[in-house]
């Protein structure tokens, strides 16, 4: 897994672990820039793809206006789940059931006793019982740990772009969808072995450590639509992790190019929002986007969608 920031490209399921209510902010007044926002167009038909950060604090807000505008042109908002996908608090209850041991198992027997040393001196300082954080899967403990350290800056998903969105359009009643269920979502997490779930927790405690800078770099990179240095900063030692890698961008990004074409051959203006380290690199989906025939157009922080600077 990269180096920086395993929750921010994790599935946005693993954000319903700590997601309060939403509230709405304010889109930010103009200023000069590209931003993350994209236009894609083929054949005189365009959708727009926006870079999401899945959890902020109050202070990286309000949005750069390039993502209200491209949200004002659109009839359709796509995100990476179905919004209100667990209203009912049902997925939740069964990802907390997968994320634990049974009885008569537990983490020490699947993970390595240096490991074991690392979780027991993080819940010692957190205030978990050791009895707890033993019952629980890696992955789970992971995204507990990634949790419980964004929390301490003020980030959580309430203030993510995502939800942000996902509540606008509710207001508005402009009709949204996802590109991935939530069945298969659980399954990626489902399907890790015990080696690649202790590399995740292990590459979550590095990352603890640099954690409150690393995310200031970050949010600076994403609001400027540096894409070089957002993709330096979040896969920085990816190499190590290939598998991980596989199954947690790259598989799904090949996966959203058709139903995103279709939008582009259908002619419906859609805004596509999904975790901006989805978006660069050479397995990335505007990369794969372009690979389809689409010219894709970096937009300005505070230009209207209408406008082609910067194309690539």
């Amino acid at each position: 897994m990269p180096r920086r920031l395993p929750l921010l490209l994790c599935p946005a399921i693993a954000l319903m672990m700590l997601a309060p209510v939403s509230c709405s902010k304010e889109p930010a007044k103009g200023h000069a820039g590209p931003s993350s926002v994209w236009r894609v167009e083929k054949g005189g038909k365009h959708i727009y793809v926006g870079g999401t950060i899945h959890l902020l604090r109050d202070k990286d807000h309000p949005l750069p206006q390039v993502f209200d505008q491209a949200y004002a042109d659109s009839s359709k908002l796509i995100f990476e789940l179905p919004p209100d996908a667990d209203e009912d608090g049902a997925i939740m209850a069964r990802m907390r059931e997968m994320g634990a041991y049974g009885e008569g198992d537990d983490l020490a027997t699947h993970v390595e006793k240096d490991t074991l040393k690392k979780v027991h001196a993080w819940s010692d300082r957190n205030g978990f019982s050791r009895e707890a954080v033993d019952k629980l899967r890696p992955w789970y403990l992971a995204l507990t740990v990634s949790a419980t350290e964004y929390s301490k800056m003020g980030a959580n998903p309430a203030n993510g772009v995502d939800a942000h969105f996902e509540e606008l359009a509710k207001k508005d009643g402009k009709t949204a969808a996802g590109l991935e269920s939530i069945e298969f979502q659980l399954s990626i997490f489902a399907n890790l072995s015990d080696k690649l779930q202790e590399e995740l927790l292990l590459q979550t405690f590095t990352e603890a450590q640099t954690a409150a800078k690393d995310f200031e770099d970050l949010i600076a990179a994403w609001k400027s639509g540096n894409m070089p240095k957002l993709q330096e900063f979040l896969f920085r030692d990816a190499d190590k992790y290939p598998e991980l890698m596989e199954d947690f961008l790259f598989k799904r990004n090949k996966a959203w190019i058709p139903p995103l074409m279709k939008y582009l051959e259908k002619g419906e203006t859609v805004f596509v929002l999904v975790g901006a380290g989805h978006l660069g690199g050479e397995q990335g989906v505007l990369n794969l986007l372009k690979k389809e025939g689409c010219t894709i157009t970096q937009l300005g922080v505070a230009e209207a969608p209408t406008a082609k600077p910067r194309s690539e």
